[in-house]
This record gives C-alpha cells, structure tokens and sequence, in this order.
C-alpha cells in the first residue's frame, strides 16, 4: 500500500511538472512563420508535411496504463519528459527518419531509453521502445490533469 502511495505522488508530481511546462499556453495563438499550417493532428506515420510537422504533432501531455502502470509523457519545443513506473525520464524528440524519442532515466533505467514513434492520430499515441515494450497513451486536455490513473487524488 505504501508504494502505491509513494508511486501516486511520484505520478502526480511528474503529471504536475508535465502540465506545468505544456499547459501554461495554447497553440492558438501562436506565429509559426516558415512553417506550414498545420492543426496538430498531423499523423507521425504520414498525413504531415515532413518530420517537422510530425514531430510538432508530438507536442503536449500524454497519459496512459501499460501493464496496470501509469505512464505520463510530456512533449514541448522539442524536449520530452516520461514518467513511468516511478522512473523519471527526460531528453529530446529526435528526426531519425521517423520521429523518436531519445531519453535518459534518472535512476539509470534503460526500459525506455529510445522509442519510435509508431502512429499518432492527434488523440492517442502508440510507442513502441528498443527495449521491447509499447505504450499507447491518449493526449490530455491542456492545464488538466488526467483522469483513471491509480494513485491520482479525484477533484
């Protein structure tokens, strides 16, 4: 019971530092001279203008559960944060002639290292990681924390 206790705040802290960094604006209001008009929708298997494109569609926070575990990604200006399984993970969207993602995990875990980027349809997102595992999270709602993940205090 303790450790879910203690991997509930890890999560909330980890989703509270994910929303900070993407919630805070929307991309309403944004100028992205030099860059095509896209909607964020763009899909990271095709349907983007180029890498650019899928790589912008990456951007905000992701949630999900993969093997009864809470995974949080969060994606701004290029620069990933994960939380999975209470290791933290942070590092950068890379152009690897498909989108990736390259972390590194604070406590020197390597499960989720270097990640592909396996389709993205604007609300969910499939990774699959070098290490073997896949996670498919769903994109949440800016300034709001997700909801149906253990551990997460309800409002």
């Amino acid at each position: 019971m303790q450790n879910l206790v203690r991997t509930g705040a890890v999560v909330v802290a980890g989703l509270v530092a994910a929303v900070t960094l993407t919630g805070c604006g929307s991309d309403s209001g944004k100028s992205d001279s030099g860059k095509g008009a896209t909607d964020g929708q763009a899909s990271a298997t095709g349907g983007g203008s180029g890498s650019a494109a899928d790589a912008s569609a990456l951007e905000g926070t992701w949630a999900g559960m993969t093997d009864g575990k809470a995974v949080a990604l969060s994606v701004a200006s290029g620069k990933a944060a994960l939380i999975a399984d209470a290791h933290v993970c942070s590092g950068e969207v890379k152009d690897m002639g498909k989108v990736m993602l390259e972390l590194k995990c604070t406590d020197g875990d390597t499960d989720r290292t270097m990640g592909s980027i396996e389709s993205n349809n604007g609300k969910t997102i499939t990774v699959s990681w070098d290490a073997g595992g896949k996670d498919t999270l769903a994109k949440t709602d800016p300034g709001a924390l997700p909801t149906g993940l253990p551990g997460l205090p309800t409002p």
